[in-house]
């Protein structure tokens, strides 16, 4: 069976000027042909420091904002092809979950109006049995029926990210989007957030593309990760293959960050880096010349590829 979402040379740039005070404008790439595949059931989980495209690439594929090349196919149907009703009818099937769960929700709607609008509107439930059908999405989240008639304001911020993840799951959709679902909580919610992801993904059945700083997070939750940097994927491959056995500068790096050794990274300050260097070349000891006037490409399996000279010879 092919992938459920093939993602192939994704594309997205922004013109921003150089400084507050100058008309000159620069080119960032915040997804630069990124390519994958995810297959029905699976959690991938897309890492990188804050600026590396996550957030850009998520709302690329959600297309609330359109990207400028590339393909993206949802059970073989390229999205970006697609008229807008086909599109509308095929919305419910993917949806996002954004890191502040106050601005996601209404202000003004109680929980009961949240979780019920989405149900009436794709003809999940009906007036006859909406009620029980809200009533369900809370049990799956972990609230009860007491939270029916809160308004966001009166709710901790964990319960309102299971509010939002209620009302992402009442489309029953195939794909589900969670950009930084965690960062915006308290460490002792956090733990309590990813369990009820880890049972939304065993429960359902469902696909999840679960995006994170915290690369201990996304090993907890994914069978398979993506590193991006800057834009671009620097290593992909299953969760065991990239933190066993880690092969770019740039994974290593996070890793060790994320078992609380203190990183420090001395940028180079000579040579000029070009549009066709390695994005990483500044930041890497490996690096030499060639690094600075040549980008690496993917190199490697299924399993694990990286994109990097020097360290593409230990996937041999």
């Amino acid at each position: 069976m092919g992938p459920m979402l093939s993602v192939s040379e994704l594309e997205k740039t922004y013109e921003v000027r150089k400084t507050a005070f100058s008309n000159k404008k620069t080119t960032i790439r915040a997804v630069d042909r990124i390519t994958f595949d995810l297959h029905k059931g699976k959690t991938l989980g897309i890492v990188g420091e804050s600026g590396s495209g996550k957030s850009t690439l998520a709302r690329c594929l959600m297309l609330l904002e359109k990207p400028d090349n590339g393909v993206i196919k949802f059970f073989d149907q390229d999205l970006l092809k697609l008229r807008e009703q086909n599109l509308k009818n095929l919305r419910k099937d993917i949806q996002i979950i954004f890191q502040d769960p106050y601005s996601s929700l209404n202000p003004r709607k109680k929980v009961f109006n949240a979780l019920s609008e989405p149900l009436l509107f794709h003809q999940i439930a009906n007036r006859l049995n909406v009620d029980e059908k809200v009533v369900e999405i809370l049990h799956n989240v972990g609230l009860d029926e007491d939270f029916l008639n809160k308004y966001p304001h009166e709710m901790s911020g964990g319960q309102r990210q299971r509010v939002a993840i209620g009302r992402a799951l009442a489309s029953e959709p195939s794909l589900l989007i969670a950009d930084e679902p965690v960062s915006s909580l308290d460490v002792s919610i956090q733990a309590q957030i990813i369990n009820l992801f880890v049972d939304i993904k065993k429960g359902f059945k469902i696909s999840m593309i679960f995006i994170s700083h915290d690369l201990n997070i996304v090993r907890f939750i994914s069978d398979d990760i993506l590193v991006l940097y800057k834009g671009s994927i620097v290593e992909m491959g299953s969760r065991d293959e990239i933190f066993l056995h880690p092969v770019h500068p740039y994974t290593q790096m996070l890793i060790k960050a994320s078992q609380g050794e203190f990183c420090t990274v001395q940028e180079k300050t000579d040579g000029a880096i070009t549009d066709n260097g390695c994005k990483y070349y500044r930041r890497c000891e490996l690096a030499d010349h060639f690094c600075e006037v040549k980008a690496p490409n993917l190199q490697g399996t299924q399993e694990h590829s990286v994109a990097c000279f020097k360290a593409t010879r230990h996937l041999i």
